[in-house]
């Protein structure tokens, strides 16, 4: 309130509009979230009627969680940017269905040889074909493993020992799950066709934390296709919601694993994704990771090739647009001899995106005759994107067959346009080709046929609609 002198000498009032409070300022390593408490680990334990060992279990993580930093790596610490979450008011699921609902589908697509379909807090399928049944292949939730096989399922969990020590999202998925997946394929079992897992998640300020245990046994050979899409249409403006999911692999001597992953998620979710594999004597594992939807990404995958001979063949690829951040980092800690890595992460950027690729390889004393790649490669189709790209190396062992990386940053090459153009091709069309032939390398690993097709086609819908906005813009 303040008082003014009118010109006849009145004293009149005048109130004045309070100024609108600022919002308060986050730090850019500043988790968005403020549900996870040692309380809430409690809650979830005596409302999921859980044994004692995994109240301990979440109580230890969140001991874990409180004291870990959020990126243990100080080489990648500038580049990490949460400011565009936006999750204080999130809720998680506290109690979530361990077994299909009444109207779950029980018919497998075609080309599949098992499902599970996971829509929010509910499961809308759960499905295997008799002769995977029959091979001894076990594909379930963790509500029923809890019950089915508690001894074998404590064994694989407790301590967190899928999971990378040394990081607080870590930490959360320990902690702090509602839904998981448990895929096992016996000794010497070959599925000829790939285990889809699906989560549909999305619903506005809801946080669903999940992880999938996977583990293929020795001489065993399977694929898998990870689905990340809506849970169902979200209104303009709606608040974010939060997936924070892992996928913990374990390889068996001589196994083999193909493991695709489609990220579709709406542009008001923040992902936090984990995945961490152990890779046996003479095994191999293939992934063939996609990013197109979310606000937020954060990914870190961790391969760990322990045993001689092993193998891990990793590519990635991010298509963002308005103004989404994808943060990808890749560790391959090579620790048995003779062992092989080669990892290819490339992202191409609309409007005003950002990416951060970054890369360790983690050569041991012990990696006598490694060889490992490294390329980080981005492509900025706008002058408002931003692409940084960071490979290194680590290296104990100076006896290897290769280890090198590589890296680049820049904008279509003018060089194939130019090319293309000669031949006829219109400059918009020319520029659509290259850019989606630099992310097909992903495309073309991709299991089931009716999923490659989608994801060519939601990468062909993304470039329409950046080139649309951006003429838009000019215009």
């Amino acid at each position: 309130m303040t008082t003014e002198t009118s010109a006849e000498g009145a004293e009149a009032s005048v109130t004045l509009a309070s100024p609108r409070p600022r919002p308060v300022r986050r730090a850019p390593t500043d988790l968005p979230f403020r549900f996870v408490d040692s309380g809430f680990a409690d809650a979830l334990a005596t409302q999921r009627s859980e044994p004692d060992w995994l109240r301990a279990e979440r109580i230890a993580a969140f001991e874990a969680f409180e004291r870990l930093p959020i990126e243990p790596n100080q080489l990648y610490t500038t580049y990490l940017d949460l400011r565009n979450a936006e999750l204080a008011d999130a809720l998680p699921y506290v109690r979530t269905e361990s077994a299909p609902n009444a109207i779950a589908s029980t018919e497998l697509p075609e080309g599949v040889a098992g499902l599970i379909d996971l829509r929010e807090d509910g499961v809308a399928g759960l499905v295997l074909e008799p002769a995977a049944v029959a091979a001894g292949v076990v594909l379930e939730t963790f509500g029923q493993a809890l019950e089915r096989d508690p001894d074998g399922f404590r064994a694989e969990i407790e301590g967190g020992a899928g999971l990378p020590a040394d990081e607080k999202l870590a930490a959360l998925a320990r902690g702090f799950w509602t839904q998981g997946v448990r895929l096992q394929v016996p000794d010497g079992v070959r599925l000829e066709r790939p285990i889809v897992i699906r989560w549909a998640v999305g619903a506005p300020g809801r946080a669903l934390i999940a992880r999938t245990l996977i583990r293929i046994g020795d001489g065993a050979d399977a694929s898998l296709l990870e689905e990340l899409v809506p849970s169902g249409p979200i209104a303009s403006g709606a608040s974010q919601s939060l997936l924070a999911g892992t996928l913990e692999v374990t390889l068996g001597r001589g196994a083999k694993l193909a493991v695709a992953s489609l990220q579709e998620l709406p542009q008001t979710t923040v992902a936090f994704q984990h995945r961490r594999a152990v890779i046996g004597e003479g095994a191999s594992l293939h992934w063939a990771l996609a990013q197109l939807g979310s606000r937020l990404v954060r990914s870190r995958v961790d391969n760990h090739l322990e045993g001689d001979r092993s193998t891990v063949e990793q590519v990635e690829i991010v298509f963002g647009g308005e103004d989404q951040l994808f943060d990808l980092t890749s560790y391959t800690h090579h620790a048995g001899r003779d062992t092989t890595g080669n990892l290819l992460s490339k992202g191409a950027l609309l409007d005003r995106a950002r990416s951060f690729m970054k890369g360790m390889i983690v050569i041991d004393r012990s990696a006598v005759g490694t060889d490992s790649f490294l390329g980080e490669f981005g492509m900025n189709l706008s002058k408002a994107t931003r692409s940084v790209a960071i490979p290194s190396l680590e290296i104990d062992q100076p006896d290897c067959r290769r280890a090198a990386h590589s890296s680049s940053v820049g904008p279509v090459d003018e060089s194939q346009l130019f090319y293309l153009e000669s031949r006829g091709i219109p400059p918009d069309q020319a520029r659509k080709f290259i850019v989606l032939g630099f992310l097909e390398p992903v495309v073309a690993r991709v299991p089931v046929t009716d999923a490659r097709d989608r994801l060519r086609e939601r990468l062909e819908e993304k470039w329409d609609a950046g080139i649309g906005a951006g003429a838009d813009a000019a215009a």
